[in-house]
């Protein structure tokens, strides 16, 4: 049994790609892009297995292009990629020998977990599955009175006695089917514990010591845990083996990052949605724009953690083409201001009021959002800048006291033009970023 430290030790080097890499894309497919109501839609509208089986043999996403995902992903600047293996319905997108509910029995007939990883690695990508722990379609897991199961409150399931022993062998070998015939992965995603589904039910430590065995280099999040409400949390100061190697926060942003009981920094992801929905959604249109997502990111990485984007594909296997714009115009931002993400973490400063600082090293970035009256203010750097350049075309910038900064002796001011006491237009509104090259000594 590993020890809480050893534990510790071995997160930190298997996490150091990943707080590397910073953006990746989650991308939620599936039977339910057909109905396209969102990947909740069989609990969501209590759908028996009838009803839901005529989107299985409806499914034949001709317009899949893995390749073309790839290519999207990579000039969108993201580093890593992470697809829905298998989500809540139990329908597989990839081959498994376990079950013929999977995508080869449809009339797609292909493995499309096996083209993913394929085309993603071809791309440089670093490739992930997500795997769900749930399985709404097998018949030995609990149904009546589950949360979730779309039948929990069908009085023909009541009597049903599930030999969950069964679905917990199916679930670990279908985990240990993704290990050993799809080449090395970067990444587990497991979703979800919930109420007494947590931890040891899913017989955590031993899925954990199997995939460990078998691929130990693998990051895993911290979902085989239900969020430290039974124990075993990753921001426990005895983490445990199940415990994860990254928190996992949804559909926000945690207002100071993720810290564990000591008050140490612990690695987190972001998952978010582009729109309202993680699975194709044809009515809903609320995407988030550009320039939130961009902010996002840097906000996420100014505090030590990631940003994993969702897409949700359509039933014809096309990711729609307004996340594909949006995805572009971040791809563009982060072509002339990644290096201001891309091995960043926090800055030990208090946030500025004008945006978020990122750093790396002795540079660090100034994320501009808002326009200044005046010159822009860096609070407290004064007599420890080296030099300071717009990061996007790396022209010069200088270091300006004009009349109205006299009191303010600790600040450093830059400004975008001249005379330096006036008010500018920012050079990019979605997020202004100077680097900043500091003088060799620590900032406290």
């Amino acid at each position: 049994m590993m020890t809480s430290d050893e534990i510790r030790l071995a997160r930190t080097e298997r996490t150091e790609w990943f707080l590397r890499d910073r953006f990746g894309m989650f991308i939620h497919w599936g039977l339910y892009a057909i109905p396209a109501r969102g990947e909740w839609v069989r609990s969501v509208e209590k759908m028996d297995s009838q009803t839901y089986q005529a989107y299985f043999e409806a499914f034949h996403p001709e317009r899949y292009d893995p390749q073309a995902w790839a290519k999207t992903a990579k000039a969108s600047g993201m580093k890593y990629a992470v697809l829905t293996a298998k989500h809540h319905d139990g329908f597989c997108l990839y081959d498994s020998k376990l079950t013929d509910y999977k995508s080869t029995k449809t009339p797609c007939g292909r493995d499309l977990v096996r083209e993913f990883l394929d085309a993603f690695r071809h791309e440089g990508i670093k490739v992930g599955l997500y795997y769900s722990l749930l399985d709404w379609h097998h018949p030995d897991y609990p149904a009546y009175g589950d949360r979730h199961h779309p039948m929990r409150e069908n009085e023909a399931y009541k009597n049903r006695t599930p030999d969950f022993e069964n679905y917990l062998a199916y679930m670990h070998g279908q985990v240990k089917e993704l290990l050993t015939d799809y080449g090395r992965l970067d990444l587990m995603w497991f979703d979800f514990s919930y109420d007494g589904m947590t931890g040891e039910t899913w017989r955590a430590t031993e899925l954990i010591r199997m995939i460990r065995s078998l691929q130990p280099h693998v990051l895993i999040d911290n979902r085989l845990d239900a969020s430290g409400e039974y124990g075993g949390s990753i921001k426990s100061a005895d983490p445990l083996e199940y415990s994860g190697d990254f928190a996992s926060p949804e559909q926000i942003i945690p207002p100071a990052g993720v810290v564990d009981a000591r008050g140490c920094p612990v690695p987190w992801e972001a998952c978010i949605t582009l729109n309202n929905n993680w699975g194709y959604h044809a009515n809903d249109p609320m995407y988030k724009s550009p320039k939130t997502v961009i902010r996002k990111l840097i906000e996420c990485v100014s505090k030590n953690g990631n940003l994993l984007l969702n897409v949700g594909p359509n039933a014809k296997g096309e990711i729609p083409a307004e996340s594909r714009r949006i995805l572009a115009e971040i791809g563009d931002w982060l072509t002339a201001n990644g290096d201001s993400i891309y091995g960043c973490g926090a800055a030990p400063l208090e946030k500025p009021e004008w945006g978020r600082y990122t750093r790396k090293g002795n540079r660090l970035y100034a994320h501009i959002f808002e326009e200044s009256v005046g010159p822009v203010n860096l609070n407290g750097l004064a007599g420890v800048i080296k030099s300071v350049r717009l990061l996007a075309d790396g022209s010069e910038l200088t270091l300006v006291r004009p009349w109205n900064t006299a009191e303010f002796r600790a600040d450093a001011f830059i400004n975008f033009g001249t005379p330096e006491h006036f008010s500018y237009p920012l050079p990019d509104d979605r997020a202004t970023v100077v680097e900043i090259t500091l003088e060799e000594q620590e900032l406290k």
